[in-house]
């Protein structure tokens, strides 16, 4: 019935209605291919956000997807098109803007037709007989000791818990006083961060799955105690304060889901709030990365400006990447996907190595700060072309279709208290949002490290899992 009532007003609210709110906005942008185009996928994302939103499963990485197509790849490129402003100047040609906002489309497409691939025929939906992935009890207690490990070594090496609540700014000044950073990359300072914060989070998650879904453990002193213990230590290493927005929506997201993983209005409120919070208060929720003396307060005379001052860059430097391949740089036939997934191989082993993509058109275009965005629609178009880029596009939304499925079937309020499906999958969408954002390279050091620290807790027999009531 919520569906019913909620499903025209949605449709036309996010694909019709604040898109024609957008384009009715006074502003100095062309009126051209480019901007109608904008104005398609705008639409074509918001239908099908609203289908995420009104469906019966929870599809955490398919919400997470359009969610973010919708505002960074739609919404917010918009505006900039209307009001003729871009956080990143476009420096190529116009037509060059009109092949990224196009390719985006077919990128979107293509995920569309990868969820459709991996939907089974009525009548053949085969019983899922394999044994569920649980949480290992005694390599958890391994995990926190890490976490402990990890975060107290990453709080003293950059001076003490004080600096956690001061800004970004002065996080990354004590990062290069360290000497944890290369100048030409940020994939030292994410290798590093990634494990101060990354063990603290997933220790804590499972944790509170383990308190929420047991009630053996809610009476235990000890693991009540190590809750709050790692709780306190995620407010130090995990705060808003320190850390960047995307990755402290990573934190909230995947939270809520490990809480609430079978609340399907949480899941609709979620998606639907996500819009409002990336309309306005993402935009302003900047106020922690600088100090108080290099901080300047957003001023603005249109609620679409905000839009267009520092996040959502992502349409823009998607064309200046093309603009960057069409200069006679080329594409690189894998190499970027080969240097992010060898992230760990020092420079001094790989001379070649690449770097992150957005440093290295950032660095082609003679910006001061390179540390730019490059959507994964950029990151597949540079090493593959236009039919490398569609054909990931299938298969990302054929993997996040049949996860989605395999979550909807197991994250149930009988499953096992100690299912690692329930940690796992809200912790991916909420990371979804920095991997879609880019650039890969910066963003595989915290892949690699939840990836060991979930491969460690891992286990497939009953007897050895948290769950135990």
């Amino acid at each position: 019935m919520l569906s019913r009532a909620l499903s025209v007003p949605l449709v036309l609210g996010f694909s019709v209605f604040l898109p024609l709110l957008v384009l009715v906005q006074p502003g100095a942008g062309q009126r051209d291919s480019a901007l109608w185009m904008q104005l398609a996928l705008t639409m074509y994302a918001g239908t099908r956000l609203s289908a995420m939103i009104l469906t019966s499963r929870r599809k955490l990485l398919a919400g997470s997807f359009w969610l973010f197509v919708y505002m960074a790849m739609g919404v917010a490129p918009f505006a900039q098109s209307v009001l003729g402003r871009t956080p990143t100047p476009v420096v190529g040609a116009r037509t060059d803007l009109t092949e990224a906002v196009s390719l985006v489309l077919i990128g979107c497409v293509a995920f569309d037709i990868g969820s459709l691939l991996a939907r089974q025929r009525p009548g053949r939906e085969r019983n899922d007989r394999l044994r569920p992935a649980l949480v290992h009890r005694r390599r958890l207690y391994l995990l926190t000791l890490v976490a402990f490990v990890g975060s107290a070594l990453l709080v003293v090496k950059l001076g003490g818990p004080a600096v956690f609540f001061t800004s970004r700014q002065e996080i990354i000044s004590s990062v290069e006083e360290a000497g944890l950073a290369q100048a030409d990359s940020q994939a030292g300072q994410a290798i590093v961060r990634g494990f101060g914060t990354v063990p603290a989070l997933i220790a804590w998650l499972v944790y509170t799955r383990w308190l929420v879904t047991s009630r053996r453990a809610r009476r235990s002193v000890v693991i009540i105690a190590v809750w709050l213990a790692l709780a306190a230590l995620n407010l130090v290493v995990n705060n808003p304060i320190s850390n960047p927005r995307f990755w402290f929506l990573t934190v909230l997201f995947s939270l809520l889901f490990t809480v609430f993983p079978v609340s399907a209005a949480l899941y609709r409120i979620a998606l639907s709030l996500g819009v409002v919070v990336a309309l306005i208060v993402f935009p302003i929720a900047d106020r922690f990365r600088y100090d108080d003396a290099n901080y300047r307060p957003i001023q603005t005379t249109s609620p679409l400006e905000p839009l267009a001052l520092k996040d959502y860059d992502q349409v823009g430097m998607f064309a200046n990447t093309i603009t960057y391949v069409q200069s006679g740089r080329g594409h690189t036939y894998g190499r970027q996907l080969a240097g992010s997934v060898l992230f760990a191989v020092p420079r001094s082993v790989w001379p070649g190595k690449p770097m992150d993509t957005g440093v290295a058109v950032g660095q082609w275009m003679g910006a001061t700060n390179t540390n730019l965005s490059s959507p994964v629609w950029a990151e597949l178009w540079i090493d593959f072309g236009p039919v490398g880029m569609t054909a990931g596009f299938v298969a990302l939304g054929y993997a996040a279709a049949r996860v989605d499925r395999r979550y909807a079937r197991r994250a149930v309020r009988r499953a096992p208290p100690g299912s690692l499906i329930a940690l796992t999958v809200p912790l991916v969408a909420g990371y979804s949002f920095i991997l879609l954002r880019g650039p890969l390279l910066q963003a595989s050091g915290r892949v690699a490290i939840a990836a060991c620290c979930i491969a460690l807790i891992t286990t497939f027999r009953q007897d050895r899992a948290t769950g135990l009531r």
